[in-house]
């Protein structure tokens, strides 16, 4: 009850970082939606104008307002969202459902590397109004390098920042808007949604236009994953203001653009068109700062995104940071990385917005498509009416399904590009969990208590050099009285092990995001324990503290004596060393697998070698670690067909 009450909480505070953070994408769409719709080099059309802006109204409130504002932002698990959230909370009931998952989270990761070049080179491009010859891409790549440096600091820190310069801006659409309207009242006929229709049905191009008009909404994915950072309460209620603002803008746009019927834009943006000539300089200044703060909500988004799937084994153990106290706040150092290097790499291709536009929004039609069918999971596990889920399903199939194919035709003109960015990210979703299954299936695992004897006189053996006064072996085994064969095979085989105390280290990761529980099971007294860590998937993996936590409450209970046994040592009652044991995997030639599975297994290790090591994940000492190499043997090779000679 008190995460629900945190999460539903209002405070300023809360909203103006809620500005900061998530909005910044869907805000600054008035930049380049309806320039997107009429065309740069098209000619205004009354008709199309007043269908657009009809178009918009309602894709605003369809789509953003109800499907995720009212009803998605519901299902939160434990405070935290996004379409990986959404998954957790149905992957019991359906493994099918691994499948949308994965392609929703694929997509909106490619949409977080294409979201922050398109937002700052529209941005950036402003400028050219007063400097026509200024280069672009320079500034471009400079501003995104600076935004990807200062993530290390929080998205409280960037959203405590970022919320007064979004609040600022919009104001001054909600400003302009209002002023403009009446250049055409009539404008506000677009509230109905016959004008919509009549756009998409009458015009020759009506129905693909829808293309653009999806821009208006590009941000409402982020907005759900970002609810861990900003809450579920600060989210409903900044949104009624921010939607206020964007509609009286594209209203405002929309009448503007009726009074230029019949004539060519000729490259003009409607937005700085609506700006007197004296306050020019500031608007532009204001959208650029804006525009910049637009790639926030997606990389925010996509660190939620790598936490959750790194939890669901869908994603290499990458280093998580937690920059602040505050809960939410989230920092991942390697997708950071990947994520300005293909920021970079965008802006290197594409060169300019308008360009970048054909790769903008395919991608995340995709996630929104995928996250409807998981929602209407969701509503039929929590036992909502059968015609209400089926109603939920036909309007949002048909609407989400009509920008897909919208988008289509974007494909050969840059939208490949998102779609080879996705694809690329799916395949390593699928090979991590399809290697993890691999190895769960036939990872051998054997009763501990078989072995305590034999483990007690080993640690009675003086014939044995001591290996350590106190050996902890990173388990696997989450059954208190199972341990993995190559634990056994360490200890007593490899290099017999000798040790005084024995301890076995499982992590649980739970549902729960913070989560901080442990248990210990004595196997032997005062020779071997279990202890096993149930932490919440947003807690940082700091095995070595928590480790030595749990010894001092064990020491305070008199449940273990962790004096060095050394007869010098113990007089001095100094304590025993403490040395890790982490087996690390490597694919053995001792193999004999179908060639599917062979290749999934290759890649696996190939991209393994690029992540985090499991000391470093775990948050071991690196003085205290031993990293053993085990080979993995999936399936020996069997019927070895070997004849001897006689010499």
């Amino acid at each position: 009850m008190e995460d629900k009450r945190h999460l539903d909480t209002v405070s300023g505070a809360g909203i103006l970082v809620a500005l900061g953070i998530i909005y910044g994408d869907i805000g600054t769409s008035p930049l380049y939606t309806l320039r997107a719709i009429v065309g740069p080099n098209n000619v205004v059309d009354e008709d199309v104008v007043r269908g657009a802006v009809s178009c918009i109204f309602w894709t605003l409130t369809m789509l953003t307002t109800i499907k995720y504002v009212v009803l998605i932002l519901r299902a939160d698990n434990r405070g935290e969202g996004g379409i990986f959230a959404l998954y957790a909370l149905v992957r019991r009931h359906a493994r099918w459902l691994t499948v949308p998952a994965m392609i929703g989270g694929a997509a909106l990761l490619a949409d977080g590397i294409i979201t922050p070049p398109i937002s700052v080179s529209s941005a950036v491009e402003g400028l050219e109004i007063l400097y026509p010859d200024i280069p672009t891409v320079p500034i471009v790549i400079g501003i995104l390098t600076f935004l990807f440096l200062i993530q290390a600091f929080g998205t409280s820190v960037v959203g405590t920042a970022f919320g007064p310069i979004m609040l600022v801006w919009f104001s001054m659409l909600a400003t302009l808007g209002v002023i403009h309207i009446f250049d055409d009242p009539t404008i506000l006929y677009s509230l109905n949604p016959y004008y919509a229709y009549k756009m998409l049905t009458g015009h020759p191009e009506g129905f693909w236009l829808l293309g653009s008009v999806f821009l208006c909404t590009t941000g409402a994915e982020a907005l759900y994953s970002d609810m861990g950072h900003c809450g579920r309460g600060n989210i409903r209620v900044s949104w009624v203001f921010v939607k206020i603002c964007l509609l009286i803008n594209y209203f405002g746009q929309g009448a503007w653009l009726i009074t230029q019927n019949g004539q060519n834009l000729n490259g003009r943006i409607p937005l700085y068109e609506l700006m007197p000539e004296w306050f020019l300089i500031f608007g532009i200044v204001i959208a650029t700062s804006a525009t910049v703060i637009a790639s926030q909500a997606l990389i925010s988004g996509s660190f939620t995104l790598i936490s959750e799937a790194i939890r669901l084994n869908f994603w290499p153990k990458v280093r998580l940071r937690y920059p602040s106290v505050q809960k939410g706040q989230l920092y991942v150092p390697s997708v950071n990385l990947l994520l300005w290097m293909g920021c970079v790499g965008i802006t290197l291709y594409f060169r300019e917005s308008s360009n970048m536009e054909a790769a903008y929004g395919l991608a995340i039609t995709l996630t929104m498509l995928m996250t409807t069918l998981l929602t209407a999971y969701y509503l039929y596990v929590k036992k909502f009416q059968a015609w209400g889920i089926v109603l939920f399903l036909a309007v949002y199939l048909s609407i989400e399904g009509s920008f897909l194919v919208a988008n289509l035709i974007k494909f050969p003109h840059g939208g490949w590009v998102s779609l080879v960015i996705g694809a690329t990210i799916a395949a390593v979703m699928y090979i991590w969990l399809r290697s993890f299954q691999i190895k769960l299936r036939l990872t051998e695992y054997v009763r501990i208590d078989s072995y305590l004897q034999t483990i007690k006189e080993l640690s009675r053996d003086i014939s044995i050099p001591k290996y350590a006064t106190h050996l902890v072996f990173m388990s696997n085994a989450a059954r208190q009285s199972e341990i993995e064969s190559k634990i056994i095979y360490s200890i007593f085989q490899k290099r017999p092990k000798r040790a005084d105390i024995y301890w076995f280290v499982h992590v649980d990761t739970t549902d729960d995001p913070y989560t901080m529980e442990y248990k210990v099971n004595t196997l032997a007294p005062d020779d071997a324990y279990k202890v096993t860590f149930r932490l919440g998937f947003r807690v940082e993996q700091r095995i070595n503290l928590f480790f030595r936590k749990v010894i001092e409450d064990m020491v305070r209970n008199k449940e273990v004596d962790i004096t060095s046994r050394y007869e010098s040592l113990s007089r001095q009652n100094v304590i025993g060393d403490f040395r890790f044991v982490v087996l690390e995997k490597f694919l053995s030639f001792e193999n004999d697998l179908p060639w599917s599975e062979q290749i999934i297994m290759n890649l696996y290790f190939f991209i393994k070698s690029f992540t985090t090591s499991e000391d470093r994940w775990f948050g071991l000492d690196s003085s205290s670690v031993k990293i053993e190499k085990v080979p993995l043997i999936i399936r020996p090779v069997e019927n070895v067909k070997l004849k001897r000679i006689q010499s």
